[in-house]
């Protein structure tokens, strides 16, 4: 019964941010106006508002998918893609490609999301392969996410210093993470992508309930775990890259709202999974609200928000812990 509560909980309470948020705002609008479709706040609702929700909204929930993902195939709470080093490599191809490219698209997507996904689609495969060693702990795979941190960060302040002044801007603004008002037919593209890896995640729920006890039990079950990792990593990366490469890198989703739900809902991830879903969305959304309406008509990166909002959260969990 508390998981139930919990994910229609979680779904209502998604379905009611997204629907809420995009009508508040450091410019308050006209109701009168809005009724009568009339502008300028019928264009600020429909065009900057509404898919701004619903882009923090797709974030959110596959940022804390691929954290629940992550933790179920290393068991370790601890496990996302930001401290594995996921979320650096997908920002260091993001960075590469504003930094060399013109901004051309490659079959109908930007040149950015693609390298996003090349980065990150290195670090997965560095990963699963440490992972099948049996002496590479989840301490060491961790301790391992923190150099290609360390790596990354680098090559990208290189890269940095190497752009011209114009691209050096759009690099520093992009770095701090944000949550920006998109084309309706680019927010199709991202949830094509997105939807079906969150399905495919939610359909396997069983195998990550079996794969978190380890690996010779899922393996006396008859489970490929082999093969279930990879594609588990291989769909992870793809959440986490195509994400990033839109938003900038976001931290700390990942780790707060699956172990959040973990605590109410359980470790079951046919619970997990879904609530961490439509938490996730909710959360980055409320972020989202939060950073641009306190400091008005100021907007803080929703980055920072998460970040002020994780780290806290991280050194309360190593404590605990």
């Amino acid at each position: 019964m508390e998981a139930r509560r919990a994910f229609v909980l979680a779904v209502c309470g998604a379905l009611v941010v997204t629907v809420v948020t995009p009508f508040l705002g450091g410019v308050p609008l006209d109701w009168q106006n809005i009724a009568a479709r009339r502008e300028p706040d019928w264009n600020i609702l429909t065009t900057l508002r509404i898919p701004r929700a619903l882009l923090a909204f797709l974030a959110g929930a596959a940022l804390s998918a691929s954290g629940a993902l992550f933790q179920a195939l290393l068991r370790d709470a601890l496990a996302t893609p930001s401290n594995l080093g996921v979320s650096a490599a997908a920002a260091l191809g993001a960075v590469a490609a504003i930094s060399f490219g013109p901004g051309e698209e490659v079959t109908g997507l930007p040149v950015v999301w693609i390298s996003a996904l090349a980065g990150t689609a290195a670090v997965v495969a560095l990963v699963a392969m440490l992972r099948r060693n049996p002496r590479f702990s989840t301490l060491s795979l961790l301790l391992t996410g923190i150099a290609v941190n360390g790596i990354c960060a680098s090559l990208v302040l290189l890269l940095n210093s190497l752009a011209g002044i114009a691209k050096s801007f759009e690099i520093t603004h992009w770095l701090m993470g944000g949550i920006e008002a998109v084309e309706y037919p680019i927010l199709a593209i991202l949830a094509a992508a997105i939807l079906p890896c969150l399905i495919w995640t939610l359909r396997m729920a069983r195998v990550w309930n079996v794969v978190s006890f380890g690996d010779a039990w899922a393996a006396g079950r008859g489970i490929d775990i082999h093969r279930v990792t990879w594609q588990g990593f291989a769909v992870g990366a793809v959440l986490t890259g195509l994400t990033t490469a839109v938003t900038g890198p976001i931290a700390f989703v990942g780790l707060i709202v699956p172990h959040l739900v973990r605590r109410i809902a359980g470790p079951d991830y046919r619970v997990l999974l879904p609530v961490s879903i439509f938490a996730g969305g909710a959360f980055l959304v409320v972020c989202d609200t939060l950073a641009r309406t306190v400091l008005a008509p100021v907007e803080i990166p929703v980055g920072v928000i998460t970040a002020l909002l994780g780290g806290p959260f991280f050194v309360w969990l190593l404590w605990s812990r």
